[in-house]
């Protein structure tokens, strides 16, 4: 009986333990893909449309390193302010967290964009770009991918320039930009 219960509480804390309650970017999408005040989008490479016969080495190999990207959006309007500024909040508290490295910041505290990315130099996990805006609202996107590296990133900007972008797949945005 006494090792059940020895056995039991055991579980219990080891339960408790492995459950990591601090917040990231992934459990802030997963809440809020539902929320109507929320725009939620997952792209995939083959929005770019791109003839890859026509792609150089580097540039294939940039294409190969982006494995998705996932939008969140934040549509501000005036009876929503003080939800918009209580989640940019959050979101910029998440994104103080270490594990995010800040490249760039660019704008004012109401407004701008920062860039920031998870990894090492050499092997970057996931790239975030954060923008708000007082009168639209605030997106985060989560570039996702293997072994991405700032020459896959610049190299997949070139891609960018020379495709032929899928706009039906951002058609949601299309609503925040309004």
């Amino acid at each position: 009986m006494k090792a059940n219960v020895f056995t039991s509480v055991i579980l219990v804390l080891l339960t408790l333990v492995s459950c990591n309650s601090e917040p990231s970017l992934q459990k802030y999408f997963v809440e809020n893909t539902e929320n109507k005040d929320f725009i939620a989008l997952d792209i995939s490479p083959g929005i770019l449309n791109v003839d890859k016969a026509k792609l150089s080495a580097e540039q294939s190999e940039a294409l190969n390193s982006f494995d998705k990207m996932n939008i969140l959006a934040f549509r501000a309007n005036d009876k929503n302010q003080v939800q918009f500024e209580a989640e940019r909040a959050k979101v910029k508290a998440i994104l103080k967290n270490p594990k995010y490295q800040e490249l760039m910041k660019v704008g004012s505290g109401k407004d701008g964009a920062s860039v920031s990315f998870v990894g090492t130099d050499e092997n970057i996990e996931e790239f975030v770009i954060f923008a708000n805006r007082k009168e639209n609202g605030f997106a985060v996107v989560r570039v996702l991918g293997k072994n991405m590296n700032p020459n896959n990133v610049m190299t997949l900007m070139s891609v960018l320039k020379e495709s032929n972008i899928d706009m039906e797949q951002l058609k949601p945005l299309q609503e925040l930009i309004k």
